[in-house]
């Protein structure tokens, strides 16, 4: 059975937005979504109409991935090289209001439950969810464009570095 780690990240973050925004009334942008930078690195307000699914759906995604994980570790991975003028960029984390308020949708959803000092997980009904959608997306990269087979035998005695 595919897994989320056997699908592209970006078609699998699209049919995830495509799903959540039909079947999941709990994850809703605030009021405050349109004003709100996504960290201290960004310059404006995302482009995206839809950023907030985007983003709710990519938090699934790597809560999925790397669970159990908390807020503070989820800031790391959204963050980015903040613009100091002419001093060296250094790198930031990236905005925490969006992450808590993202995570406590996705937990109203019943698809994060959190684990006591240690994080949030996906649910057994979250990863089922996550697993069907990521069989619906490998499908349907496989009818665009097939496989190719790769003949990867060694011969005793040949090694292969690199190539």
């Amino acid at each position: 059975m595919p897994t989320v780690y056997d699908a592209p990240p970006d078609a699998l973050i699209a049919r995830v937005v495509e799903y959540i925004k039909k079947n999941t009334p709990e994850v809703t942008p605030p009021s405050w979504a349109k004003f709100a930078k996504t960290g201290a690195q960004a310059e404006r307000p995302p482009q995206n109409p839809d950023w907030w699914f985007t983003r709710t759906a990519s938090v699934l995604r790597k809560i999925y991935i790397m669970g159990p994980i908390g807020v503070s570790r989820l800031r790391k991975e959204y963050g980015g090289s903040r613009k100091s003028g002419l001093r060296p960029r250094h790198f930031v984390k990236g905005g925490g209001a969006i992450l808590r308020k993202v995570l406590q949708q996705l937990e109203a959803a019943k698809l994060v439950k959190t684990l006591e000092k240690r994080g949030r997980v996906v649910t057994d009904e979250g990863r089922g969810l996550m697993d069907a959608l990521a069989g619906e997306v490998i499908q349907k990269t496989e009818k665009k464009a097939p496989r190719k087979k790769v003949d990867r035998k060694v011969r005793p005695g040949e090694f292969r570095r690199g190539a």
